[in-house]
């Protein structure tokens, strides 16, 4: 099974592509989709569109799971990073049909067992967890890969229910 993890943004959107055969996880691709400041967010998100859908298409992901929005104080940043996010999820539908949305909090419950845990420790847990040699940078990546892996870890517990 291949699963596409998204940490949206509209600078930045981060992705990880993983592969889970059984209970092993293992990491096929990640990296960074980012747009030029120079441009206008309407050309920004239209350029998120078209590196996300060709993304889609590479892999042809049997999933995909997104973080869900979460910002502090900035709501200019919010905005516009749900503005992109809105696109990812159109993206995501369009091309896979199968889309699962996470919280921060449930992220790092999945992969630390402790939903408040520190950045650091995700990052830790998503090197060891997949066999990184080092912890995937930027930021974005690592949220992407720890978003694909969280929902990896609920395929497993939802078939565990089932059985």
């Amino acid at each position: 099974m291949i699963i596409l993890g998204i940490d949206p943004g509209y600078a930045t959107t981060g992705y990880g592509v993983i592969r889970k055969e059984k209970s092993d996880l293992s990491a096929v691709d990640y990296g960074v989709i980012t747009t030029p400041p120079t441009e206008s967010l309407p050309v920004r998100l239209a350029m998120l569109d078209e590196a996300l859908t060709a993304l889609i298409k590479r892999f042809e992901p049997d999933s995909i799971a997104i973080e869900e929005l979460f910002f502090n104080t900035n709501i200019t940043t919010g905005i516009k990073v749900a503005e992109a996010r809105g696109v990812i999820l159109l993206a995501a539908i369009r091309e896979c049909g199968k889309l699962y949305e996470y919280t921060p909090l449930q992220v790092k419950q999945a992969l630390t067992g402790q939903g408040r845990a520190e950045k650091k420790q995700v990052q830790y847990m998503v090197r060891a967890l997949l066999g990184l040699k080092s912890e995937p940078k930027p930021d974005d990546v690592a949220d992407a890969l720890a978003i694909a892996v969280c929902h990896a870890n609920m395929l497993a517990y939802r078939q565990r229910t089932l059985n």
